[in-house]
């Protein structure tokens, strides 16, 4: 029997639609019900493609016994983390203030006006792992409702309290030095041997690496650049990248990169797409514009939607088995490759008897000493007959909503890729995507969180104004089109309009008119993702470059000015933000083209450089023509070049 969660459209809530649990998705009913029938509220946090997720939804949410427990004493709340983020992060601080950690399954018990007193993440069905099991902690915190509910409202209060106090944000002393003391941060923890930074689990974080290239080649640093490279390769070898049917997995559980968490991440793909690009952008070396590429063809193949969106996720798990659907026997190998090209492969990619991972084997090219054919082609036969094998053998569950802020984040890798590969399929891709958007995800200047079946989930929240405007940014320095740009401009502005805390600076996660939850929170910490602050700072940053509009000007020097305060103590967390203050510190080249004829303009955009502030103009004003030809005019370093041809 259907719950309240039936006509959602969040494959996440979906799942758990037919589950014995009396679920309802976050909305007034559910809290009208709680207050009428005073009962504690169960908050469940999650997404579609988290393991342990689907762990305890099938250890708990899926027995009968737990779901009496929660049906009697509780109502019952699941939220999808990506379609509500302002959600999401409130209560993560909760957790994190009760636990001292976070993740998900994220599990809050809390009063029907959303006073959360208790918080943890997954409860196994029975006590174990020095954890309470779940039925016994809702029996428990049922009685406590009940008889002593004073002090969990003291909790509540008390917690409330300590997540509303203000952040002493540090003082500017550093802010000359703070690129300097993130790059000593990174060399300190990073791994010489195996790249990457810190020890397991490895983490990607592609802006990381945008940030080391482009202090690298400002600064003139090999060694860092070095950083970088090593662990470029090194995942591009490891089992993180799918060597069959490409793309990235989110992370490594140990150091190597050999063995990921399996799941496929939409905007980990993009960010690494731009990393790729970037450093192919700085070295010339086709095996970082190949790796970007692949992992492009990846999206473009698996998530696209006909209508050019781009889907969220794969899960990791199929048929319940976290990476069955990756993992490889040699006996499979040989019987659709046949005997001689099979050990070929195996050999290549280290698929062996006794397996690299739990008894079988991630295809990966870790010991490969000369991997040259398996990186360019020499095995595309094989690859494909695996590919294809692979996609009948098991399910991947895929998470088709679609997203505005991971879309737009892979509309601006597309987009740089572009810039990097001279191939125009990436562009096209980018500009269908962002078509998408305009005809699904927005009204004017208001914008929609996700998009699936149809239908649209809540109002946008920081990061959809912010990466939105930077993927029109990029557009624009793609195509040199200048309505992008002017968009760019008006939904920069709006994110500024409606997020901007003009008292104490910074950008909220929320419309503070929208905001319902006791704070709203200004997140400055890069992630997974950049956060929304440092988005915004690097368009602001980008805009005053591009128009030399004086407005931007005092917007990005702001935001420089409170974004530097709140990262002084951890640098290496606002990568995305110091790569905005090296632009802004040190603007890449400013290029005016002065078009004679439009047909040129085809030419010259194969041609653009990866970061630079490109104008174009049709008539000669302050910048004539040169040998009635369309002119170039460049300046750097506060020098300009003789115009040229």
């Amino acid at each position: 029997m259907s719950n309240h969660l039936k006509n959602e459209t969040s494959p996440y809530l979906l799942q758990h639609a037919e589950n014995p649990v009396d679920w309802y998705p976050w909305c007034g009913e559910a809290f009208e019900k709680a207050r009428r029938e005073d009962k504690p509220i169960f908050l469940s946090i999650g997404y579609s493609t988290c393991h342990w997720c689907h762990v305890m939804a099938h250890e708990s949410f899926e027995d009968e016994s737990a779901a009496g427990i929660l049906n009697r004493y509780f109502i019952s709340i699941k939220v999808d983390r990506e379609e509500r983020p302002d959600i999401d992060s409130v209560y993560m601080s909760v957790c994190q203030a009760f636990t001292g950690s976070g993740g998900w399954p994220m599990s809050i018990f809390m009063t029907w006006d959303k006073k959360p007193f208790l918080a943890g993440t997954y409860f196994p069905v029975r006590s174990q792992y020095g954890m309470p099991g779940f039925s016994d902690l809702l029996n428990a915190v049922a009685d406590q409702w009940n008889s002593g509910r004073d002090r969990l409202l003291r909790s509540a209060d008390q917690i409330i309290a300590q997540l509303r106090q203000p952040r002493s944000a540090g003082e500017e002393t550093d802010r000359d030095r703070i690129s300097e003391r993130a790059v000593k941060m990174f060399s300190d923890s990073f791994d010489g041997i195996y790249g990457g930074f810190g020890a397991a689990p490895k983490f990607p974080v592609p802006h990381n690496l945008l940030f080391l290239m482009l202090y690298a080649k400002q600064k003139d640093r090999p060694d860092v650049l070095e950083m970088v490279e090593r662990t470029l390769i090194q995942m591009r070898k490891g089992g993180i990248f799918d060597q069959i049917g490409y793309g990235f997995s989110r992370y490594s559980t140990d150091r190597y990169f050999l063995a990921p968490h399996f799941e496929k991440m939409l905007y980990d793909n993009a960010l690494l797409i731009m990393a790729y690009a970037a450093a192919y952008d700085m070295t010339r070396n086709p095996f970082y514009l190949d790796t970007a590429e692949k992992t492009a063809q990846y999206v473009l193949r698996e998530m696209t939607s006909q209508g050019g969106g781009f889907y969220s996720a794969q899960d990791a798990d199929s048929e319940g088995v976290e990476g069955r659907y990756y993992t490889f026997k040699p006996d499979e190998i040989t019987e659709i490759l046949g005997e001689e090209k099979g050990k070929r492969f195996a050999d290549a990619f280290d698929i062996t008897a006794d397996g690299n991972f739990e008894g079988v084997n991630i295809p990966n090219l870790l010991k490969n000493d000369d991997p040259g054919d398996a990186l360019y082609g020499g095995f595309g036969e094989e690859l494909q007959k695996l590919y294809d094998y692979r996609r009948n053998r098991f399910r991947l569950h895929l998470d088709d909503k679609i997203l505005i802020s991971w879309n737009s984040l892979m509309i601006a890798a597309l987009s740089v890729l572009y810039r990097a590969s001279r191939n125009g399929r990436y562009l096209r891709a980018a500009m269908d995507a962002q078509m998408f958007i305009e005809r699904n995800l927005s009204e004017g200047l208001r914008l929609f969180t996700s998009w699936r079946d149809g239908k649209c989930s809540a109002n946008g929240f920081l990061d959809d104004y912010a990466f939105y405007a930077a993927a029109l940014t990029e557009l624009y320095h793609s195509t040199l089109n200048r309505d992008y740009l002017e968009k760019a401009e008006r939904f920069c502005m709006e994110a500024v309009k409606r997020f901007a805390d003009g008292q104490n600076g910074g950008f909220y996660l929320s419309d503070p008119d929208d905001a319902e939850l006791f704070m709203n929170p200004r997140e400055v910490y890069d992630g997974a993702v950049p956060s929304g602050n440092s988005v915004m700072t690097y368009n602001l940053v980008r805009l005053y470059q591009l128009t030399e509009k004086e407005d931007y000007k005092a917007l990005a020097e702001r935001q420089i000015r409170y974004m530097s305060a709140e990262a002084q103590g951890y640098w290496t967390g606002h990568s995305m933000f110091l790569f905005a203050k090296l632009v802004y510190d040190d603007p890449p080249e400013h290029i005016v083209i002065v078009l004679k004829d439009t047909a040129d303009l085809e030419e010259i955009r194969k041609r653009l450089p990866l970061l630079a502030n490109v104008i174009v103009v049709s008539d000669g004003g302050e910048y004539p023509l040169v040998n009635d030809r369309t002119t170039f005019y460049a300046c750097r370093d506060h020098v300009c070049q003789a115009p040229f041809n």
